[in-house]
């Protein structure tokens, strides 16, 4: 569980997927972004054996973008997530969706990148995010003791571009 649990950080994503703030009005139209995204959740482990593993995970969390007002502030997000590790190989699918102080939401997904990088996608948007496009990296942000049993507390920084249409 502890093994694959190390995943569970950049899988995550987390979490967090794509753009909003209370402000998005005044921001541009494209650019780049930075944010900070903190989430916790429930892991389903299948601990087949030393060599094969595998969990689902459910999540909850919000963001903080650098600098404050800037572009993914303050969403709230729920993400569902799979990772697996076969023979030392892991892959990590998570799905993310995300509200918008301003009540416009996205959905992203995460995957793992061939260079070991997880990659965050912005698949659909709703209001002022419908159209939009945006790509970006999420890179953990140290470790946090577990509250319980099966659940987890991450944070993570994301940074990227996007275009709203």
């Amino acid at each position: 569980m502890k093994k694959i649990m190390k995943f569970m950080p950049v899988a995550a994503l987390v979490a967090v997927t794509s753009a909003g703030s209370a402000f998005a009005a005044d921001l541009p139209k494209e650019g780049s972004y930075d944010f900070n995204a903190c989430y916790s959740g429930v892991a389903n482990p299948i601990a087949f054996s030393k060599t094969h593993s595998a969990f689902s995970y459910e999540m909850f969390g919000s963001t903080l973008s650098n600098p404050p007002g800037g572009m993914f502030d303050k969403a709230s997000f729920r993400c569902l997530g799979l990772t697996t590790s076969f023979d030392g190989k892991a892959t990590i699918s998570v799905v993310c969706e995300t509200i918008y102080p301003d009540g416009g939401k996205t959905l992203s997904k995460f995957s793992d990148a061939a260079d070991g990088t997880l990659v965050r996608e912005v698949v659909a948007g709703t209001g002022k995010y419908e159209g939009i496009v945006s790509r970006g990296t999420a890179v953990q942000l140290g470790d946090f003791p577990a509250i319980k049993a099966g659940t987890f507390q991450i944070c993570n920084h994301q940074t990227g571009t996007y275009k709203l249409k």
